[in-house]
């Protein structure tokens, strides 16, 4: 139930209510969104994280709220899917107040927004965010003036201290319809005026923005006008914007969006104010211009992988992997859930689905627990202090000119580096490539190459126990994989590139809170999200044991997973589960060489085939999803026999140099 069209929403009495954030990507919209319902999305600076509506509820005086935290726009007049996404919501009008958040230091563009939500007559209150960097760049805002000037509340908020939440809570019972607007060219006036009695006038948004959104060349926007216009209507605006376009060379879109820019321009000289910024300590100051550095950024980038293997390599999958499966599981749990399970249980088939080879205990919680969680926990640990500092959009920037080379520029490492939390996300992420040969040449790539955290977890941990050798062929011959097959792919596929650009948070030094915070959300997701998969997976291993069907894989892999791989047979076991999670797979192959099945060159051969394996099952879905059924089909009749491929060729190369090089 929406508010009235002419009462502020503090004079709405319904119990539970419906509150959306808006605003620009990279704003902490999703910062507030915890903050508020004290669920958890993941928040990073850089774009592209948010891009699926998320839900939560709060309780606030007065009664309860669901909290929409929508996909970031720029404007709303689409130009992206996530755009439109937002710009449909508030169309749709089961709402009844918006909360615009906005980067303080980019205070133009969130005006731009702020006008349109006015135009629109929605209920809305704009949160001022990230105070603490405007005021490092020496930005003020007077906020006072500014609410006096929209005619709705104003905050200022810096979510990641928690400073300002309460002050927001309090002014939701006094969001208002803006009193903000814009003149625009007469011609274009005299066209609004004529099309906004043409538009329904029981439209969730005032018919003057819907007039202006048709105006400008919205076509996003004509499926829903066709349902509530009738023909004759739709042909009068059509003319009526046929006979604008002679007036404006550039386009009516670009006449309407210069007059917003003047307007908030004008706003702007009365409440903003520049002044001398805060200067960051030298050395933050010099780190954050060398890692940005197509030069100095390198050996940046190999200090950053240098803490990563130190962290999650040799202290998560030695120190912590040890503690845990040699001693908690190995020394204490697994022996005593199989002697309570030997005196309860009877009937060895059900005894052994528990405690056997393919047990639920022995196999599925001992890799999910023992390995795999303290390796993916430092991990989380590594990640979230690379996201709150600011590194990840300097790391795009430095492999720009790289990227290039191969189709696509530098924005295409987010997606890229946040796959190496979960591949499946950041398929979904690669929505934030601004055409579709983009979009396919990264799908392919996380597909093919990028290791999700829990399976990079698990390769770092054996690549600790080989050496500096190991490593460097594995790094070397996935990296060299990735360009290649990017390189080609950039030539194959038909399209375009796009251009760069990105904006660059200041370096900092990561919050703890921040990272604990970021680092449980993610553990919970792991563990709500990967452990049940981890038990399907022993199930079905279970099953094809018992039935007789593993061994007629086994033997029917072996010409490849024997023969041309050179690996034991119980690797086909890691390969097959892989599909379903290749994680999975990879912990697999981390129990084969903890056993001493697997001799170091066995183990190199092994973890480059695993990395450049088939997408797990998740990740093949949301392909199909983002690009279709046909183009998951291709990528995944590629890709396996490439793995291989490469697997046998690693396997021939070391075999040349020998075992000692790995060391």
């Amino acid at each position: 139930m929406s508010a009235p069209a002419t009462a502020p929403l503090s004079d709405v009495t319904v119990e539970d209510r419906t509150l959306l954030l808006v605003g620009n990507p990279n704003v902490g919209k999703s910062a507030i969104f915890g903050l508020l319902t004290g669920s958890y999305v993941t928040v990073s600076n850089y774009p592209g994280t948010t891009v699926e509506i998320t839900r939560g509820s709060a309780s606030v005086e007065g009664g309860r709220w669901e909290v929409i935290d929508t996909p970031g726009i720029n404007t709303l007049i689409p130009q992206s899917e996530d755009e439109q996404v937002s710009r449909d919501m508030l169309l749709e009008g089961t709402y009844d107040a918006v909360v615009q958040i906005g980067d303080t230091k980019n205070l133009r563009r969130i005006l731009l927004i702020t006008l349109q939500l006015a135009e629109m007559g929605v209920p809305f209150m704009l949160v001022l965010n990230m105070q603490d960097e405007a005021r490092s760049a020496g930005i003020e805002v007077n906020g006072e003036a500014l609410s006096r000037i929209l005619g709705v509340p104003v905050v200022s908020t810096i979510a990641t201290q928690k400073k300002g939440i309460s002050a927001l809570v309090d002014r939701l019972g006094r969001v208002d319809r803006g009193a903000w607007g814009c003149t625009y060219p007469a011609s274009i006036e005299r066209a609004i005026g004529i099309v906004e009695p043409l538009l329904p006038a029981d439209a969730p948004i005032s018919r003057r923005s819907l007039a202006l959104m048709l105006l400008a060349g919205d076509d996003t926007l004509r499926t829903w006008v066709r349902t509530r216009v009738d023909r004759e209507g739709l042909e009068k605006i059509d003319a009526i914007r046929r006979g604008l376009r002679g007036e404006f060379p550039n386009g009516i879109g670009f006449a309407i969006n210069q007059a917003r820019l003047a307007a908030t321009d004008r706003v702007m000289e009365r409440v903003y104010r520049q002044q001398s910024p805060t200067v960051n300590p030298p050395w933050l100051r010099r780190l954050g211009d060398w890692s940005a550095h197509p030069l100095w950024g390198l050996p940046v980038l190999l200090l950053v992988l240098f803490l990563a293997y130190e962290l999650v390599g040799v202290f998560g999958a030695g120190t912590l992997v040890d503690l845990m499966e040699g001693v908690f599981f190995e020394q204490w749990l697994n022996p005593a859930a199989t002697a309570l399970m030997e005196a309860v249980i009877p009937i060895p088939l059900v005894r052994d689905f528990f405690v056997g080879e393919y047990g639920i205990i022995t196999m599925a919680l001992t890799y999910a627990v023992a390995i795999v969680l303290p390796i993916v926990g430092t991990f989380f640990i590594f990640f979230g202090a690379l996201e709150d500092s600011g590194y990840m959009p300097r790391l795009a920037v430095m492999v720009n000119r790289i990227f290039r080379r191969i189709g696509l520029s530098g924005k295409a490492v987010l997606p890229m580096v946040l796959g190496l939390g979960c591949d499946t996300m950041a398929t979904m992420t690669a929505r934030i490539m601004e055409t579709r040969k983009e979009r396919l040449i990264v799908t392919l790539l996380l597909a093919l190459g990028v290791p999700c955290s829990a399976q990079l977890g698990v390769i770092l941990g054996m690549l600790g126990g080989l050496g500096f050798g190991a490593a460097l062929i594995w790094i070397g011959t996935v990296l060299l994989t990735l360009f290649l097959v990017g390189y080609l792919s950039s030539r194959i596929i038909p399209g375009s590139g796009s251009d760069f650009v990105l904006e660059l948070p200041p370096i900092r030094v990561p919050r703890v809170g921040n990272i604990v915070v970021k680092t449980l959300a993610r553990i919970e997701w792991y563990l709500k999200e990967a452990v049940p998969l981890f038990i399907l997976g022993t199930v079905i291993l279970f099953v094809l044991d018992r039935m007789g069907l593993l061994a007629v894989i086994q033997r029917a892999a072996g010409p490849v997973v024997q023969g041309a791989l050179g690996l034991p047979a119980r690797a086909t076991d890691a390969f097959l589960i892989g599909f379903l999670r290749r994680d999975y797979g990879a912990a697999g192959l981390f129990d084969l060489f903890q056993s001493g099945s697997l001799d170091p060159v066995q183990t190199v051969v092994s973890l480059v085939v695993i990395t450049l394996f088939m997408p797990c099952i998740a990740n093949f879905l949301m392909i199909i999803k983002e690009q279709g059924m046909k183009t998951a089909l291709l990528m995944s009749a590629f890709i396996l026999p490439f793995a291989l491929l490469i697997g046998v060729l690693i396997r021939l190369g070391l075999g040349l140099l020998g075992p000692g090089f790995l060391t």
